[in-house]
This record gives structure tokens, sequence and C-alpha cells, in this order.
């Protein structure tokens, strides 16, 4: 039986996934916990709470952390690498805690190309980590999707990765689903807040795809206009909204990075719902979307920058 020899975490604003790992990197046993909201000055208290049970089976093990808990909101604050920005950068940019038994790896940043600073934080681990899934993704010139409420559009070079893009998508569609009168109280209805695939969906990214050149602004009332003329039903209504704002994410997208002269293929990292939306926006846009599973991508990312830690990182003490 394979030996445990490392905690794995990401650490996100609404969840905390841990990962008891062996160290051929396979995973052994996993526990969830609180997002840093919720955990906000207690991060340290609850790690170890639910390291416990492990901790009495193996031992100390290293932890290494990636996510908001390496925020302003977080735990310790690890400051962003600036792109380009490697894997031996990342590792190199991790911040240590707890005499060097617990790392947490910092975000990335970019002028991105409309002139505006970006950034991103756990991400860039699901990046790494698909590195390591999908060898090839390290080669050449790459535009990859990783979907969630702030959608990222990342451009890599050889592994590296130089620039990318924010689109708050799925913060928007919250919003407008729980919040506006555009899709009302379509949003109680039955099976309203999980879109998925179906017919609501995909006359969404028609409606996106059939007038290019107009404005998202301009079509967002139609998701009210349209069931109230019968044209879509209650639960559709929420699809439907979806399907303009991800087809406008994904066409917006590919029109800003077009003088990159991206490949065809544009690989979605991410959860096998979502990422399966932005699959079908994608390839109505003509493009091929392999889909590779956004925690398994994250396990993978923190097991490799965890064999890439220097003997010295940057620490911040207890």
């Amino acid at each position: 039986m394979a030996r445990a020899a490392l905690v794995a975490g990401d650490w996100g604003t609404s969840h905390l996934r841990l990962f008891l790992c062996a160290d051929d990197g396979s995973l052994l046993a996993r526990a969830d916990g609180p997002g840093v909201a919720q955990a906000r000055s207690a991060c340290a208290d609850v790690l170890d709470r639910l390291l416990q049970p492990w901790s009495r089976e193996h031992g100390d093990l290293p932890v290494v952390l990636c996510g908001m808990v390496g925020s302003t909101v977080g735990w310790t604050l690890a400051p962003y690498v600036p792109c380009p920005a490697g894997i031996e950068d990342l590792a190199h940019g991790c911040v240590a805690l707890r005499d060097e038994r617990l790392h947490i790896v910092p975000g990335v940043s970019c002028r991105n190309r409309l002139g505006a600073p970006d950034v991103m934080r756990g991400e860039e681990t699901q990046i790494v980590g698909a590195m390591q899934l999908a060898a090839d993704l390290a080669r050449g010139r790459q535009l990859l999707c990783l979907p969630g409420t702030h959608t990222k559009w990342v451009l890599l070079e050889d592994g590296r990765v130089v620039e990318l893009l924010t689109a708050p998508t799925g913060e928007l569609f919250a919003l407008l689903r729980e919040h506006s009168i555009l899709v009302g109280d379509a949003a109680t209805a039955s099976g309203a807040d999980t879109v998925t695939d179906g017919a609501g969906y995909q006359r969404g990214l028609s409606a996106a795809a059939a007038e290019p050149q107009a404005d998202l602004l301009h079509r967002l009332f139609e998701c009210r206009s349209r069931r109230l003329m019968g044209e879509l039903g209650a639960t559709d209504s929420a699809a439907f909204l979806s399907g303009l704002l991800i087809g406008n994410d994904v066409a917006g997208a590919l029109k800003l990075f077009a003088s990159a002269r991206v490949p065809k293929r544009v690989p979605v990292i991410g959860a096998p719902g979502l990422g399966a939306l932005y699959a079908r926006a994608l390839a109505a846009q003509g493009r091929e979307a392999p889909m590779l599973e956004g925690t398994a991508a994250a396990l993978a990312g923190l097991v490799r920058l965890q064999q890439l830690l220097p003997e010295h990182s940057l620490t911040h003490g207890h």
C-alpha cells in the first residue's frame, strides 16, 4: 500500500477541498471544509481540525494549499507572480508557514490586452496540473478556458502563462437570475438553478450568435420578454440567460485573442457541468474543446508544485 506523504488543498472562497496523497501522488483520502469567507481569521484552526485524523495515523505531513487562502482575505498573502509565469516561478513564489511544513501557492498577475490589470488565484495551479495530465499543453501556444464565477481565458507559451483575461460571467448570471426581474420567478422554478445543455441554453447561444454585432446589454431583456410572450417556459429563461452570457463571453474572448493566432483547440478546465456549457459554446464557434476536470487538475498541480518547492521558501512565520 502506498505511503501517505502529502496533504494538498484547494481552498477557495466558499469551499476547502483537502487531499491526502501518497508518495507517488495518488489520492488516498479526501476531506471537505468551509471556504475562507467562512473561516476568516480561523484558517489555521479549521485546517488543524480537518488534519487531525490524518495526523494521528500518518504523523505531521507537509501541506501545500492554493486558492483564496493566499489572498488578502485568506490566511496570509501569497503575492502575485507577474507574467510571464512558469511552473518554477510559482514554486519559488510559494509562501512558507509553520517552519516550512506548509506552503501557499501564489496567484498570477498581468496587464491584459485591454490595458487593465488582471489576476487569478487558484487557476494557476489547475493549469500546472493540466500540463501534467496533458503534456501537449506545455508545448507551443495554447488558449485555455477556465470557467467559473470569474471565468479565466489564459494564453500559454511553451508552458508559461503570458497573459490572462477575466470575465465575471458566472457572477453576472447569479446576480441577474437571483436579483433581477429578467428571470424573476423562473429562478425559483424547479430545475432553473441548474442550467444544462438543453433547448433553453442552445436558444440563448443561438440568439447571441445570430447578431454578433449586437451589444449584450441590448439582448438581456429578451429573458423576460420572451417568457412574457410565451416563447420561453419558466425553467428555460435562466438557461436562455446562461446561453446569452456564455455565448457572448466565448465570442468576445476569441475575438480579443484572434491576433494571437491561437489554435483551433481550446481546452476547458473546470467543473464538468459548467465546462460542458462552455465546450458547447466553443464548438458553436468552430473550436475543439477537450475537457479536463478541475479538481483533478488542481490536485495534480499541487503535487507537482510540492515536488518543485525550493529548500528555502519565503517564510512568514506561524
